[in-house]
Parts: structure tokens; sequence; C-alpha cells
């Protein structure tokens, strides 16, 4: 992960985006030999991504479901 990456609001990024840099974000942590205040701030961006990856997917969750449910009624 890039300077560039953790300046774009966590709010802002896809699905993709978001799911390729919490990998990253964990990958790092694993790694360790990070200072605490570091290792905070990318435990915290590491959480916002969850949230955000989870998000999208009760989003697309949303959409399939209400679909499914308009096939059901037009039956």
């Amino acid at each position: 992960m890039t300077e560039a990456d953790k300046t774009v609001p966590v709010a802002e990024l896809g699905y993709e985006q978001a799911r390729d840099e919490l990998s990253t974000v964990v990958t790092t942590l694993e790694r360790g030999g990070l200072g605490l205040d570091e290792s905070l701030a990318l435990w915290e961006r590491g959480e916002a991504l969850a949230t955000r990856c989870t998000e999208h997917l009760e989003g697309a969750r949303g959409r399939i479901e209400a679909a499914l449910n308009v096939d059901d009624d037009e039956d």
C-alpha cells in the first residue's frame, strides 16, 4: 500500500479496491516490525476497509434479494 492509497477516503473505494487494500494491510501487520502508532493507524484503516467491504456485500445482497422478490411477485 502506498501513501497515496492511504489518502483515498475509504468511503470512496469500490469493493475490489477495499478488499485488495485490506489484504495488504493484513499482510503488513502480520509481518510486524512497525511502531505502535503506525500499527494502530494501519489497524484502524483495516477496520474501516473491512466495514466498507461489508457495506458493499450487504448492498449487493439487498439488490439480489430485491430482484428475486420481483421475480416471485411476477409468478
